[in-house]
């Protein structure tokens, strides 16, 4: 007798329960997954539900989302919900974000998420829009400021900037908990910047006990991208560390993000193992170490293409020069084209807002490897060194330093302020 005959007399399979309640079985197995069937049990890939159960209500009535919507709490206690193990195996995006019929803010909140992984700017600003307008809980009012935030980044606007960041500051918090929940938003957003100023002391030393472990995945995404911007900020003289010069920061900082990632695969939290990776590929790569950044890019890409995370891949094309071009366009030419059709606009916009802020002119016009070589001259590489690194020839690189210095109108030593 198999495991399902010994349930046959206390429960019913989940066709027997579409014909009963008049549901389709991919509904029903979509409220057992999300514990909305009180009492279904899942052996295998088979659910058995209790047949006292009663049916439950359509969540996606206008009265049952009306009564879900008073004070319904979001599944995790997190803004970053396409963080959350909500979303854990590639390819089932549409699937989660369908799965959570039964609470509307939720629903809205991933599936903006998603958009914006995907490069649907538009959509992720009418989601954001619509969720800061009609007074949502907490969280997802924090989800919304972001998701506002990175639109702006996208479109270079400045105005819609502070105004996710006044929606954030505005949040209904409650508790310390959510103080500190709402101080990393803040942070996140200007970690978009490469700014590590207003990240708070507790974070900076990797603890994330004041945070609900929910959102524990996007802590250690937000970890990773705080330490490569510190980073990055040593090596090109913006952030003075005594006895730390150079790149000699970032070249240790792997030892931290990789313990990351593999905590990100175990728990299966398919969108922060994808950004860990792609940031510790960013310090491989500004560290001189490609071919680990490769291992990292190649794993990154095979969990983003399922779900055409494309505009994910598109944001890291700055930090990554010229490696997800080579490498996406082995595995994927038609994805490498909307990447890079995607990472126009973003560098775009994340140049003039990113000036704005900043109050610098981020030069647009550069070259993937004038931007290349500029870099590494921030870094404080000599041209000799340059070109070993970048497998060029000295001319070369002189002649990529005068086009650089004649394009921004700058020295040498004030590359950094330009990139």
């Amino acid at each position: 007798m198999n495991h399902l005959e010994n349930y046959e007399q206390n429960y019913i399979m989940i066709d027997e329960a579409s014909r009963l309640w008049g549901v389709t079985p991919r509904r029903i197995q979509a409220m057992c997954a999300g514990g909305k069937i009180e009492g279904a049990i899942q052996i295998g890939r088979s659910w058995l539900i209790p047949k006292s159960t009663v049916k439950p209500i359509d969540g996606r009535t206008k009265a049952a989302r009306a009564k879900a919507e008073a004070d319904m709490p979001l599944p995790r206690k997190t803004p970053f919900l396409y963080m959350s193990d909500l979303y854990h195996t590639p390819g089932t995006a549409d699937d989660v974000g369908a799965s959570l019929y039964y609470n509307h803010e939720a629903q809205v909140l991933f599936e903006a998420e998603v958009a914006y992984s995907r490069g649907e700017i538009d959509k992720v600003y009418e989601s954001a829009s619509y969720l800061l307008k009609k007074h949502s809980g907490f969280y997802a009012v924090i989800g919304a400021g972001m998701l506002l935030a990175m639109c702006a980044i996208w479109k270079g606007d400045i105005d819609m900037w502070r105004r996710a960041k006044i929606h954030i500051s505005e949040a209904p918090a409650v508790s310390d908990s959510d103080r500190d929940a709402m101080q990393l938003a803040i942070s996140a957003v200007d970690i978009m910047l490469y700014s590590v100023e207003s990240f708070p002391d507790w974070f900076k030393t990797g603890c994330f006990e004041p945070l609900h472990k929910d959102a524990f995945p996007a802590a250690k995404v937000y970890y990773a991208k705080y330490l490569y911007a510190a980073g990055y900020g040593v090596a090109t003289g913006a952030v003075k560390l005594e006895g730390v010069e150079g790149l000699s920061l970032m070249s240790i900082i792997p030892s931290t993000i990789e313990p990351l990632i593999c905590w990100a695969n175990e728990r299966n939290t398919v969108i922060s193992e994808i950004y860990l990776r792609m940031t510790c590929a960013a310090v491989y790569h500004n560290s001189g170490n490609d071919n680990a950044a490769i291992r990292h890019i190649d794993r990154a890409i095979s969990l983003a293409l399922p779900d055409k995370l494309y505009g994910l891949l598109a944001e890291y094309c700055r930090a990554l020069d010229t490696l997800i071009e080579k490498r996406l366009s082995l595995i994927d030419e038609d994805a490498w084209l909307k990447v890079k059709k995607l990472y126009k606009t973003y560098n775009e916009g994340w140049s003039i807002l990113s000036g704005a802020v900043r109050g610098k002119n981020i030069i647009t016009t550069l070259s993937q490897k004038e931007r290349e070589v500029a870099k590494l001259a921030a870094f404080g590489m000599t041209n000799k060194e340059i070109a070993e690194k970048l497998h060029l020839s000295l001319s070369v690189v002189k002649q990529a330093i005068r086009i650089v210095s004649e394009k921004s109108g700058m020295s040498r030593s004030s590359f950094a302020a330009i990139l």
